[in-house]
């Protein structure tokens, strides 16, 4: 780690030597270490740190952002030189007003000393547990454990400075039987709390129950989703839903409808960047504080998160969801949760007569993305329930269906949540598991 005195004496050095109008800088320091595993055996171990320093500088109304990854003094002073020659070739920015003005963040405890101190050792140790039950089992594991270590600071030149360390361990896993796989991730702060045994269990009980899976004519089912296919879910109101860009852009399906219902009753969804129980982050990519806000309450729109920029379009505050410059994407719901319900989820299939379990999605794309029209794939455990009961194996299916609509018929939810940390865009979501009725699945693999 650089430490906050470090990060803070080299954000200092960028404002001293930028001669901007305004003028921010985003560092994020990254010691990320990856024990991956296939066919058993552990075959790959990497570690990596780095450093991401990024400009924005601002001339009037015209803008510029470079990154490197070198800070030394004279590497800084390229890319202040970079970020400033890029704003002289851009067009004003007539919607621009100020970058953000000082305002106090949250201090939220996200770090263990425990998760950052991870010996490659401890990693394969719980590897090790995983790999032993399936080769018992006779069956394939394959998967990565990876700890991380992340520091993020935010400094700007009109007094803004915020600073965050944290630590988070992430745990996927498929495992392979002969005709059949199935699919345990585990994500927490602390990488003590991976239970090796429980993720096998799960995984390797899938896997052997995917043998021999039978083909089912596509049609309207009533579905068990579970927590990695809500996440899927989660993901798209992000992108699609809850943006204020995107409904400023007429390309939202909240445009017009806060207020109104948009859900089922027994659906509430809220973004909040200090919730300990995530991958918290207390401020956006601004150095602005996240609020906590809800988007949809039982059922009923209720808001929506804002960067400066489309908050100044509205002459509103910025809620704290901005991403880093240059973004076109627009404010971004990094840490969406959707509140539990009262089944467990062991009890949720009792109630269909007939429907699909369905563990997760992959390759999903968005057909038509104002309705929230959205096709992909089942994977890693796909099976058939009746009369309450899960009786067998299915192929997997493909599926176009409006992820809005499946939210508008959401019969029960669970008790229990997961969480998920996405690697990529730094988003964590904590989702229970949904019973959704008439979801419609369009085609059946091979």
């Amino acid at each position: 780690m650089l430490g906050e005195t470090k990060i803070r004496e080299i954000a200092n050095q960028v404002l001293a030597l930028s001669k901007a109008d305004q003028t921010e800088v985003i560092i994020r320091a990254t010691d990320s270490a990856l024990t991956r595993f296939a066919n058993s055996a552990i075959h790959q171990n990497v570690a990596e740190a780095n450093v991401e320093i990024r400009v924005r500088v601002v001339y009037g109304k015209k803008i510029g952002v470079a990154a490197s990854n070198d800070f030394s003094p004279e590497a800084l002073k390229r890319t202040i030189e970079t970020a400033r020659a890029i704003a002289q070739k851009q067009r004003e920015n007539p919607n621009f007003t100020s970058l953000p003005k000082p305002q106090p963040t949250r201090n939220v405890e996200a770090f263990v000393e425990a998760t950052a101190k991870f010996t490659p050792e401890q990693r394969a140790q719980v590897v090790g547990v995983l790999c032993r039950r399936a080769k018992e089992k006779g069956v394939a594991a394959a998967g990565a454990f990876t700890t991380t270590t992340r520091e993020i600071a935010v400094a700007n030149s009109l007094g803004v400075f915020a600073y965050h360390p944290g630590t988070y361990a992430d745990f996927n896993t498929v495992m392979l039987s002969d005709a059949g796989s199935g699919y345990a991730s585990f994500t927490h702060q602390d990488a003590r709390k991976i239970n090796a045994e429980t993720l096998a269990r799960e995984a390797i009980d899938k896997a052997l129950r995917a043998r021999n899976p039978i083909a089912i004519e596509p049609g309207e089912y009533t579905v068990l989703l579970e927590e990695a296919a809500v996440l899927d879910l989660l993901d798209f109101l992000a992108m699609l839903g809850f943006s204020a860009q995107a409904v400023q852009e007429d390309r939202s399906f909240m445009k017009g409808k806060i207020g109104e219902k948009v859900m089922s009753d027994n659906v509430t969804i809220w973004d909040d960047g200090c919730a300990p129980d995530g991958v918290p982050l207390p401020f956006d990519f601004e150095g602005v504080p996240r609020q906590k806000i809800v988007l949809v309450e039982n059922g009923i729109a209720r808001g929506l998160v804002y960067d400066s920029a489309t908050a100044q379009r509205e002459g509103k505050q910025s809620t704290g969801h901005s991403l880093p410059a240059p973004n076109t994407m627009g404010p971004y719901a990094m840490h969406m949760a959707m509140a539990p319900g009262d089944t467990p989820k062991k009890d949720m299939i009792k109630s269909v007569a007939r429907g699909v379990w369905v563990t997760r999605f992959w390759y999903t794309r968005a057909v038509h993305p104002l309705k929230l029209l959205i096709t992909g794939m089942t994977r890693d455990g796909t099976f058939l329930i009746e009369n309450g009961e899960v009786t067998q194996s299915l192929k997997n299916f493909r599926f176009t269906t409006s992820y809005l609509d499946a939210l508008n018929h959401v019969r029960a939810i669970s008790r229990e949540t997961k969480l998920f940390q996405d690697d990529w865009s730094g988003a964590s979501r904590n989702t229970p598991a949904l019973l959704v009725d008439g979801f419609r699945f369009t085609g059946v693999t091979v």
